[in-house]
């Protein structure tokens, strides 16, 4: 038996992961998939309840793996990938799921971030085109403040974005979440990127509610000609024109600090295997050989939005789709979260705090990263 936990990404994820096992099963009678499909907000809590109880999957798709492979949990996925679905995997997003040499998980599906706005509602502010520097993005907020019918930029500091916002607004000052090896996340860089997303905050330039409006919910808001701005993966120019048709949206880059290069942040998740006592490689080599056929998989990748972690279904997808094709070439030289820092998945947790204390003055940017960044160090020092 495959017991295989998978992340809910869309009301599509569960129906075509269900006819998926169901195939795989038809095809290979000896083989029984065990499928439980969550929701991100209780995915973590329950995959790490199952391995308390030492009945950890043997297939998880997550966002992180850097700590189970630090403690010892995860079976090397170069034992078990065959090496025809090897080859086809995008070698940069293999080599982020790599540590000393072992490949501890394996890419699934990739995003690039970028910013998504309202054409109509930039067009009433008198406004041609996106902002692509924090002046603009402010000055562009303004206008469309004033036209007092929808809110300006859309700031998600939500349990689940809280570390992408940070990334942005890091990377975009010129700051890092590490530099050499080391955690880096309280250098001025950024704590004068934090103090900018608060001073939108307190001029009421965003969202009134940052730490509560998810991003699909933002989304929506955008959709509904209620909020101007915001940042997301590139699954909105599959998912929000289908619930609104009549949007007319617009994408460009994320702002970044004035005088500052663009930048360009992607983001994957992966899939890992645990060690068990049932472990059978030879099953979950055939069930991912079938999970990422060509067909299954771009189909899914097609459904849920996403960018493909396989060359040939990039290379059919970049065929067809321009925007695709653009955003695959920006996949490859994308910055990423650091993820293979063993205490990554403790610094995403504890920062998940930062916002609600930032932009209620519970304390100042740089008091918020100083006590992340002293997180950040003390982890470190335990998983040494």
């Amino acid at each position: 038996m495959i017991r295989f936990v998978a992340a809910e990404y869309s009301t599509e994820t569960k129906p075509l992961l269900e006819k998926l096992v169901k195939e795989f099963g038809r095809r290979n009678p000896l083989i029984d998939v065990e499928l439980q499909v969550a929701n991100w907000d209780i995915l973590d809590g329950i995959y790490t309840s199952m391995i308390s109880k030492n009945q950890p999957p043997d297939l998880l798709n997550t966002n992180v793996y850097a700590h189970y492979a630090k403690d010892g949990l995860l079976n090397d996925m170069g034992d078990i990938l065959s090496p025809e679905l090897t080859a086809k995997l995008y070698p940069n997003l293999v080599e982020m799921d790599q540590m000393d040499g072992i490949q501890y998980a394996v890419p699934y599906v990739a995003t690039t971030r970028n910013l998504y706005y309202n054409k109509d509602l930039l067009q009433k502010a008198g406004v041609d085109a996106p902002p692509t520097t924090w002046s603009e993005l402010e000055q562009v907020a303004q206008k469309v403040k004033e036209l007092g019918i929808a809110e300006g930029f859309g700031l998600d500091l939500t349990d689940n974005e809280t570390q992408a916002s940070l990334t942005y607004i890091f990377y975009g000052a010129g700051g890092e979440w590490t530099k050499d090896g080391k955690w880096s996340i309280n250098s001025p860089a950024n704590v004068e990127g934090v103090a900018f997303l608060k001073e939108l905050f307190d001029k009421g330039l965003t969202d009134p509610e940052p730490t509560v409006t998810t991003r699909d919910e933002k989304q929506r808001i955008l959709g509904g000609g209620q909020l101007a701005m915001m940042i997301s993966g590139n699954y909105f120019s599959s998912v929000v024109p289908k619930e609104f048709p009549d949007l007319n949206w617009g994408k460009g880059p994320i702002p970044v600090k004035d005088g500052m290069p663009p930048i360009t942040f992607g983001v994957h998740d992966v899939l890992v295997s645990f060690k068990t006592d049932h472990t059978n490689k030879e099953a979950l080599s055939k069930f991912l050989d079938f999970l990422y056929d060509d067909k299954e998989y771009e189909e899914m990748v097609k459904r849920e939005g996403f960018l493909p972690a396989t060359t040939t279904v990039g290379s059919s997808l970049s065929a067809k789709n321009d925007a695709i094709k653009s955003d695959l070439e920006a996949l490859s030289k994308a910055k990423f979260y650091p993820i293979k820092q063993p205490s990554w998945q403790a610094v995403l947790d504890y920062a998940r705090k930062m916002g609600d204390a930032v932009l209620y003055e519970h304390m100042t940017p740089k008091a918020a990263l100083d006590q992340l960044q002293q997180f950040a160090e003390s982890k470190r020092v335990q998983m040494n």
